[in-house]
């Protein structure tokens, strides 16, 4: 359908051209070949010659051309908000009405001369061009970032925040272009989707380049594409289906709140890209690794730690200028008499370990079989790919999981199908069904499959306090944003001033 109107909207505009060039006194099938019709335009205006050659910049050059179709309208007369917005937004429908209607005629240059526009018309075309200049920029070369929870502590901290480069990993195109500026999902005041449905772009990046292994990644929170208004951001609809209802599906539809967005609509997450395409990964005891080898440790990762003092009580002044522990945002609470749960650096757990204070510092361990709370069930139930008949893995004893990579291939089993039932289903578009122990793709019996794209594994430098790839599984090449590269604020009640302008390694 899609394609359909793309193709309908084309030969619309292209048609209306036509006409308009006929009337201007050009050569009309010239108006049916790319840029050789804004050549045109240039000259019969005339604008100076370099504007032509500006359009051939990258995703800049796209808003060039539309200001040369803007002012070739001006030179039929017309300098309305009305028939600019109509050329912008409409030109499939309000150009074959320049160049076929009998009321419209090409005035020339000398009408362009004569007009002279208002103040109130100043600042609008000021603000106009301020909302697209910032629009660019925010789509394609780079975004501010606010860092919401605790999950990349200590490199990242609540409240930092951040520069997001949209060029690193080359720029996507927007799945939904028809989108209020500068807001996300959801439209402040009246509480609605941001952004029309009516045209879906498919994905599509410029320029694209890798995502190196350990980049900091800002990217769409891939289980996030069907959300409960409730809980958003949260608790994913798949979580609430399972946690909440129980598996009763039919009870959570019966809601009115459940939200479906695409891609580039669903929120953002940040993480570090611990694993690309073709990598396997796996957690032994907290460490993990890579293709069978120890991961980069990034040196202001955090865990938890049991602290045990010699009786006495952690002042919290102290843990905070000593040991960069912040209460306030859960690095810090009090498991037992004298003992306390702590997120620290293995530096600032080493420190930990040297004052007269502390009787012992060890790294807590995440085990498959135990429960956060009495009446919880097991922690293996909560972790990727939640089929506990095959894996019991928590967070800190995790894998082996081998990373899907574009044009590789697998053999499917009953082992392995839930692991890339969601890729396969969901990530990449087929149909899998298991019928008698046998795979069916798309109607066809098959036990082979090959990726469509390339998948990463992400997870929080905080690595006990993360919701990540170990609880809802790979991140497609289509969700990522971009790559965070500079904190540029950080706040928490006054500026932290020792963190401004840091680059983020």
């Amino acid at each position: 359908m899609g394609l359909i109107i793309f193709i309908v909207c084309t030969i619309g505009f292209h048609i209306g051209l036509y006409g308009m060039f006929k009337k201007a006194g050009i050569d009309p099938w010239k108006a049916l070949v790319p840029y050789y019709n804004t050549w045109e335009m240039v000259q019969k205006m005339p604008l100076k010659k370099h504007w032509f050659f500006l359009q051939f910049i990258p995703i800049v050059g796209q808003f060039i051309s539309i200001w040369i179709y803007i002012k070739f309208v001006e030179h039929f007369g017309r300098f309305s908000v009305l028939h600019h917005t109509a050329a912008v937004f409409l030109p499939f429908i309000y150009f074959p009405y320049l160049g076929f209607s009998k009321n419209e005629r090409y005035a020339g240059n000398a009408v362009v001369k004569n007009y002279k526009k208002s103040s109130a018309r100043e600042w609008i075309d000021a603000g106009v061009f301020a909302v697209v200049a910032a629009t660019i920029i925010r789509t394609f070369i780079f975004e501010a970032y606010v860092i919401p929870t605790g999950s990349m502590e200590k490199t990242l901290m609540v409240n930092d925040f951040l520069f997001v480069s949209k060029l690193s990993y080359g720029p996507r195109l927007p799945n939904t272009p028809l989108a209020i500026p500068f807001v996300h999902h959801t439209a402040p005041v009246i509480n609605t989707k941001s952004y029309l449905e009516w045209i879906k772009l498919p994905y599509k990046r410029l320029w694209s380049s890798p995502i190196e292994r350990n980049d900091v990644v800002v990217f769409n929170y891939p289980v996030g594409d069907t959300v409960v208004g409730e809980y958003e951001s949260n608790i994913n609809y798949y979580d609430a289906l399972r946690e909440r209802y129980k598996g009763d599906r039919q009870a959570i539809l019966d809601r009115d709140d459940i939200i479906v967005r695409p891609v580039d609509k669903r929120e953002n997450f940040i993480k570090r890209c611990v694993g690309i395409p073709g990598d396997t990964i796996q957690l032994k005891e907290a460490i993990l690794y890579v293709n069978g080898s120890t991961a980069y440790v990034p040196p202001n990762s955090a865990t938890n730690y049991i602290v045990k003092t010699k009786g006495v009580a952690l002042d919290e002044e102290v843990l905070k200028e000593e040991f960069n522990v912040e209460g306030k945002y859960g690095q810090i609470s009090i498991s037992g008499n004298s003992e306390y749960l702590i997120t620290l650096t293995e530096a600032e757990a080493e420190k930990m370990k040297q004052q007269p204070y502390i009787e012992s510092v060890s790294k807590k361990l995440n085990y498959p079989d135990a429960k956060e709370y009495a009446e919880d069930e097991p922690r293996y139930t909560k972790m990727f790919p939640q089929d506990t008949a095959h894996y019991k893995w928590s967070e800190d004893f995790y894998g082996p999981v081998w990373i899907p990579k574009k044009g590789s291939s697998i053999t499917l089993t009953p082992e392995n199908v839930s692991i890339y039932r969601r890729v396969i289903n969901v990530y990449e578009g087929n149909k899998l069904e298991e019928k008698d122990g046998k795979f069916i793709i798309n109607g066809q019996e098959t036990n082979q499959y090959t990726f469509k794209m390339d998948y990463f594994w992400l997870m929080g430098d905080n690595r006990h306090n993360s919701q990540d790839s170990r609880f809802w599984g790979f991140v497609p090449e289509d969700h990522v944003v971009g790559r965070a590269s500079l904190i540029w604020f950080s706040w928490d009640k006054a500026p932290r001033w020792n963190r401004l302008f840091r680059s983020i390694k």
